[in-house]
């Protein structure tokens, strides 16, 4: 059976780099996609991948991307995770250009690359056989919240481009998946999104029991792709057990009530 191979996005830190890692534990070949070539670089001397230094959100850079992947094999499958957000600010305080980063970020990013990878995908579909597209969005994309505005507004209109592409590719034998966490405890997103105010960070987690890892929703990337090729996840929400919705978060031990 000829080996599958998917492109990872974000794959230097956080949930890109744990889905690099999970996927290569299961059996598949990976293309690691992201700015930091030093950091990709580390990932393929560990845990045997591959990888292509990229920002996603340059038109040539992806280009050079479907180049590359086109004259190195198939491609099955892309994973999407690059992404991210800047800022807290309500809407009347926003700065433009953290609202126009995070929607080249999160949307044409996610535009741009499915653009230039479906035809690759088509063409590694043998007899029988299906392909995938799978993007990591957020809760963010389905409930607002004070100061998260741009951000919701990112993630929402990546979340309508997935649902839309997956009625495009009705008849298609490529999936289409969406997995939206809530609460993850990484090394950078919150850092980056509080402009590097390490002490802020750490307040956002503190006190949750368990806050998601990168490795948990790897775990369910993994998942959704080594499914049967007719089972399709449309969407996946997932959340910390102490975070019952976007605005409910318990802090400190779960306990039952007596």
């Amino acid at each position: 059976m000829t080996t599958r191979r998917a492109v990872v996005t974000g794959a230097s830190s956080g949930i890109g780099e744990a889905v690099v890692r999970t996927l290569r534990a299961s059996g598949w070949d990976v293309v690691g996609v992201a700015r930091r070539a030093d950091r990709l670089d580390a990932l393929d001397g560990e845990v045997g991948s591959a990888s292509f230094a990229a920002d996603l959100t340059r038109e040539a850079d992806v280009a050079a991307l479907a180049e590359h992947l086109a004259s190195t094999g198939d491609v099955h499958a892309l994973v999407h995770v690059a992404g991210g957000a800047r800022g807290t600010d309500r809407v009347e305080d926003g700065k433009p250009e953290d609202w126009r980063w995070m929607f080249e970020a999160n949307v044409m990013s996610a535009q741009l690359l499915t653009a230039a990878l479906l035809p690759l995908l088509r063409a590694g579909i043998g007899e029988g056989g299906h392909a995938d597209t799978l993007y990591v969005t957020s809760t963010a994309a389905q409930t607002a919240y004070p100061g998260g505005a741009g951000y919701n507004a990112a993630k929402a209109g990546e979340a309508m481009l997935v649902h839309a592409l997956r009625l495009e590719l009705n008849g298609e034998p490529i999936r289409v998946t969406e997995v939206a966490p809530g609460m993850v405890y990484t090394e950078e997103f919150t850092l980056n999104r509080l402009g590097g105010d390490r002490a802020q960070a750490e307040r956002v987690y503190d006190g949750v029991a368990d806050p998601l890892t990168a490795a948990d929703v790897a775990d369910v990337v993994a998942f959704a792709l080594n499914a049967p090729g007719h089972v399709n996840l449309d969407l996946v929400t997932m959340r910390p057990v102490a975070q019952s919705a976007q605005h409910l978060l318990a802090r400190g031990q779960l306990r039952p009530r007596s």
